[in-house]
């Protein structure tokens, strides 16, 4: 069975930073891109960002372009998401997701594998 399961979500006051993982098992970790989207409260799911397989090709986002990493160890099948300067519009539910494509990734919906998400609460 093939599950990504995110954690380091939480409450967080404006302007401070957070630390996003994604775990993954039950398929080949390492041939697969990740994505990071998040959905706020009455938006559509958004693309964050995204690391392609071996971790050379990155993608950001509008949203958290210049204030955000995203890195992976295939080691530990995990990917990383760092956000920096978070503000209230942050906010939402974050979810990592896999897509078999082997040389780059896309901030596109039409990832093969889903995690539930991690809620993520920016408020003073």
């Amino acid at each position: 069975q093939q599950l990504l399961v995110e954690s380091g979500g939480g409450l967080v006051q404006p302007g401070n930073s957070l630390s996003l993982a994604c775990v993954g098992s039950g398929f080949t970790f390492e041939k697969y891109a990740i994505g990071w989207f998040r959905q706020g409260p009455g938006k559509e799911r958004e693309g964050l960002s995204c690391i392609s397989a071996k971790g050379d090709i990155t993608n950001y986002g509008d949203s958290l372009l210049g204030r955000a990493i995203i890195s992976r160890d295939n080691s530990k099948q995990a990917v990383y998401l760092q956000i920096d300067g978070l503000q209230p519009e942050d906010s939402g539910t974050y979810y990592c997701a896999a897509d078999q494509i082997p040389l780059a990734c896309g901030l596109y919906q039409e990832y093969d594998y889903w995690g539930r998400g991690t809620q993520v609460s920016v408020s003073s």
